[in-house]
């Protein structure tokens, strides 16, 4: 498995516990360098933190300087100035102009949790106000994304005299400019890459808009909408709309909904977001919120919940009714206050998302058996596009998703209509911007529409054109996805042995939490440890356990696993002692801890004492 240090390159890092090649093809690396382990010793010996969260907080590049306000993020700290990101100012006085003249206010959303989440937090905020806000979350099928003519009339029909478009619409420049001909003011909170055109709005707050000097492009469009409501409340404040009988809403009670919007559209949870996060899940913990408890239950979810539930579990069943179901059920549900009403529609919204898993097997096994048969047994190519008529376009991405994690590059699926007419999605891997390449492939004519960002676009195409399209992202992503593949590493935050691994060993790596894009999980190895027993349950899990050599034993799961790399190592090495990486929770069942490890990789060890770096 390893090389003699003689034989290795100069310019190879030194692997940790000698692997330089695992059960899943990758080179073990210390995430800490030389300077690394010494900002985690100074940290030790600074803040008296046990060392492995030390480890993890350096390697996190937090400075030195900034450890206390990093395990403690607080919005009073992060929020900044609304006033600094471009429009907000406008955007902010026209929504208390409506709240001030009683206006009808139209919100316009997309189907997808971000969509949900900022929806809802507006919408509560303008029945503050005392004003019945219309809300359009519109069909995936028949409507599409972002603000489309149809549904704006519509809107104006119904006596809307200020459309809010969040988390779309700074593409749409044909339905809003419909809005304005129509009378309507339109304010859009959005935070998607812009066109080349901007859309004739009142106010369009995107702080990725190119004009826009904010530094807050990271947020979410939920996060976006708390930070727009910052500034309404305060220009309220200031024009003396708050009162005894109409007293000023708390919005920092409403973090749920930034909580849960921030961690399923995958933003960076970084600054700002951090924070957001953090005090969400505390607000989520309480209990307090008819909605959010309703989906916490019927996602049987025990115990506090944290962000990789927020991700995992509570987000696919609001974004199940978007893909599959009723586009609103979502927003439906985080705008209820009746418990039992609550309970149905989270009821309905968890048998979607079970109906929205079988779709998406389905779809999954056929994409996965074309890219087989695309990469050939030599495994080349460098993207992945699949295409199928019958498959559902609300699972399109998640297929997408899937085919990425499979091989290891970007991936595209794509709905085959009828008419002729394909719509996909694709996602990407680190390294590879999808987004850039898609929005060329529009300029070029090879698709009908297109955009995106870095990790993930969608695309129109008609039929004709695909493998035209095929052909020239294979040429235009060749060589980034190339160098992207060629760093095939797994970073390891340190390794510990089983005995080790505790409920309160995990409490303390998870004060450097929330874990997500941006900030990853801690990766632990345990070395050297018999796999005693390993056995497939559910869908193409592992259920696993390993033992040290004082007899401690780790539970473990492998998932999704069975029929992949991972998991073929795994059934062979029963019995055998193996190196193992992965990430640890605390599984709570009727009413007892005990820690689960998720593993992510493991590798057979060289003959000789593995030695803990």
């Amino acid at each position: 498995m390893t090389l003699p240090a003689s034989a290795l390159p100069l310019e190879t890092p030194q692997a940790f516990l000698g692997v330089t090649k695992s059960a899943t093809g990758k080179l073990w690396r210390d995430r800490l360098d030389a300077r690394g382990q010494a900002r985690a010793l100074t940290i030790v010996q600074r803040y008296q933190l046990p060392e492995m969260l030390a480890r993890v907080l350096a390697g996190r590049d937090v400075e030195i300087d900034a450890v206390e306000d990093f395990l403690d993020p607080t919005i009073r700290k992060l929020m900044p100035d609304p006033y600094t990101v471009t429009q907000m100012e406008a955007a902010a006085r026209r929504i208390a102009d409506a709240a001030d003249r009683g206006e009808k206010v139209a919100i316009f959303g997309d189907y997808d949790v971000d969509g949900a989440t900022s929806a809802a937090l507006l919408a509560w905020h303008l029945r503050h106000c005392g004003l019945d806000p219309l809300i359009h979350i519109p069909d995936r099928l028949f409507e599409g994304y972002g603000p489309n003519t149809e549904a704006v009339r519509m809107l104006a029909g119904k006596g809307a005299t200020l459309l809010v478009s969040v988390d779309c619409g700074t593409t749409s420049l044909e339905a809003l400019a419909e809005a304005r001909k129509l009378g309507m003011s339109v304010v859009v909170i959005d935070h998607h890459q812009c066109g080349e055109q901007l859309p004739e709005v009142d106010a369009l707050v995107n702080p990725n808009r190119p004009d826009d000097l904010s530094g807050l492009g990271y947020l979410a469009a939920v996060g976006l909408v708390l930070v727009t409501l910052v500034a309404v409340n305060r220009e309220l404040r200031q024009r003396g709309f708050w009162s005894a009988e109409m007293p000023e809403p708390d919005l920092l009670g409403m973090l749920h909904h930034v909580a849960l919007g921030t961690v399923a559209d995958v933003a960076p949870l970084t600054g700002l977001n951090r924070a957001f996060v953090a005090k969400g899940l505390i607000a989520m913990r309480r209990r307090d919120h008819v909605g959010h408890t309703a989906l916490m239950d019927v996602s049987r979810l025990n115990g506090p919940p944290e962000a990789w539930h927020l991700g995992f579990m509570l987000g696919p069943r609001i974004n199940a009714g978007g893909r599959i179901g009723r586009a609103d059920l979502g927003v439906r549900l985080l705008l209820e206050g009746d418990v039992s009403e609550a309970a149905r529609i989270a009821a309905e919204l968890d048998r979607l998302n079970s109906e929205r898993r079988l779709i998406e097997q389905a779809a999954e096994a056929q994409a996965e058996a074309e890219a087989l048969a695309s990469l050939g047994i030599e495994d080349k190519g460098a993207v992945i596009v699949t295409a199928s008529e019958g498959w559902h376009p609300g699972v399109v991405g998640l297929v997408a998703a899937r085919l990425k994690e499979k091989f290891a590059r970007p991936a595209f699926a794509i709905a085959l209509e009828p008419g002729g007419i394909g719509t996909g999605s694709g996602r990407s891997i680190s390294g590879v911007d999808l987004g850039k390449a898609v929005r060329q492939a529009v300029r070029d004519g090879l698709l009908m529409k297109g955009g995106g960002h870095a990790m993930a676009a969608g695309v129109t195409l008609r039929k004709e054109r695909l493998a035209e399209f095929r052909a020239w992202i294979e040429s235009a992503l060749a060589a980034d996805v190339a160098n992207s593949r060629h760093e095939n590493e797994l970073l390891i935050d340190g390794a510990v042995s089983a005995r080790a691994v505790t409920p309160e060993f995990v409490k303390t790596l998870n004060r450097a939490g929330p874990f997500g894009a941006g900030n990853p999980e801690p990766v632990i190895a345990l070395p050297s440890h018999q796999l005693v027993f390993a056995d497939e349950v559910g869908q193409a899990h592992l259920r696993l356990r390993f033992k040290s050599g004082d007899g401690a034993i780790v539970n473990a799961m492998a998932f999704r696993s069975v029929g992949q790399k991972l998991g073929h190592a795994l059934v062979q090495n029963r019995g055998q002692q193996l190196h193992v990486a992965g990430s640890l929770a605390v599984d709570r069942w009727q009413g007892a801890e005990r820690v689960q490890m998720r593993v992510a990789d493991v590798a057979v060890p060289d003959e000789g004492p593995a030695m803990i770096r």
